[in-house]
């Protein structure tokens, strides 16, 4: 014998009828929360937002097409398998996560729009910021709780280092890594800088920035290894060459002075020089040439870039959307009254 289920039946009459009555409701608390919304994300700093793409020339193809959109999607990484370098193209984006990196933006000078401060971007960013009025208010009672903690003491460091910071340059370290973002597509190996910041032109100068760092250190990274073989077969060639000249100065001392001797001693001495002297050239020669062609490696080595998308200046503000919040919020609190005013129909046994 199966048991009977009671079924909960709503009169859709009844819930107008409830929500009509408490009308006088919506026409109170409407207004007060269209107030309180629109100050406080008054309050709220605008921000913009703006990126560029670049391309940068590796060994091999980055995305393997089509078979590697499909290894990607059994967790392989074509990327990883075509290039021969020990930082593959992927690991690009983790650059925002070293100290140095980010410690180089700090001295980029910025300007803001309206031309009313030229400074350090790190400047900028500890004096020049807006925030919202409760900040300061909820600062302040923190610190009642809080122990005064001091910054960190680096008297006993002998020089400066990204990786010893104090405090306050990690704090200003972390704002950034918040601020400024690196992306990598895995199918096309297509590098995305995305920058956010209060200021429309410094937004774009500084995605411009982190764009051209960006490709500084790729560079540097891809050429080390030739540039240090270039600057051993430099000091090799100069080495070389400065023996045979010195060599030669002595061959021709001798040769001078000995024009009308015919003694064998002498012509066995000279001879003796002069095959050295050729092997110290025939030395330099080689060495010349492989200068050459470590000089010609750093040049293959040397990726090129292709800028797919230049920063732009944004014109608008991408955060926050304030006509989108109020409306969101008003939205929000008038289906809880609703839901209040129909609550016994709803939660009724």
């Amino acid at each position: 014998m199966s048991e009977s289920k009671d079924i909960t039946v709503i009169d859709l009459r009844q819930v107008f009828s409830r929500i009509w009555a408490r009308k006088m409701l919506f026409v109170k608390v409407l207004p007060v929360v269209f107030v309180l919304s629109c100050l406080y994300i008054v309050c709220i700093p605008r921000t913009y937002t703006t990126s560029c793409k670049l391309a940068p020339e590796v060994n091999g193809t980055v995305g393997g097409g089509t078979l590697g959109a499909l290894a990607s999607n059994f967790g392989i990484d074509i990327a990883e398998i075509n290039t021969t370098d020990a930082i593959t193209p992927m690991l690009y984006p983790d650059l925002m996560e070293d100290n140095k990196f980010v410690v180089e933006l700090f001295p980029i000078v910025v300007k803001k729009l309206d031309g009313s401060l030229q400074t350090t971007y790190e400047d900028y960013l500890r004096n020049n910021q807006q925030y919202p009025w409760w900040t300061g208010g909820i600062a302040w009672v923190k610190s009642l709780f809080k122990r005064e903690k001091k910054d960190t003491d680096l008297g006993g460091v002998s020089e400066p280092s990204p990786y010893i910071l104090s405090k306050d340059d990690d704090d200003l370290a972390k704002a950034i890594r918040g601020r400024v973002s690196l992306s990598m597509d895995k199918k096309t190996g297509v590098i995305t800088v995305e920058v956010e910041d209060q200021d429309p032109l410094i937004c774009k100068t500084i995605a411009d920035s982190v764009s051209t760092h960006l490709q500084q250190f790729i560079t540097e990274y891809r050429t080390n290894k030739a540039r240090t073989d270039l600057e051993f077969y430099d000091k090799l060639a100069r080495d070389a060459k400065g023996e045979y000249d010195s060599l030669r100065r002595k061959y021709n001392s001798l040769a001078d002075a000995n024009q009308n001797v015919i003694l064998q001693r002498y012509k066995s001495r000279q001879d003796d020089l002069e095959n050295e002297m050729g092997l110290k050239f025939q030395i330099y020669t080689n060495l010349t040439t492989m200068y050459q062609q470590a000089l010609a490696k750093v040049q293959e080595r040397t990726p090129a870039f292709t800028v797919l998308k230049g920063a732009e200046m944004p014109l608008k503000a991408a955060k926050p959307k304030r006509m989108i919040f109020v409306l969101g919020m008003t939205v929000m609190v008038s289906i809880f009254i609703m839901l209040y005013s129909v609550r016994e129909l709803i939660f009724r046994e």
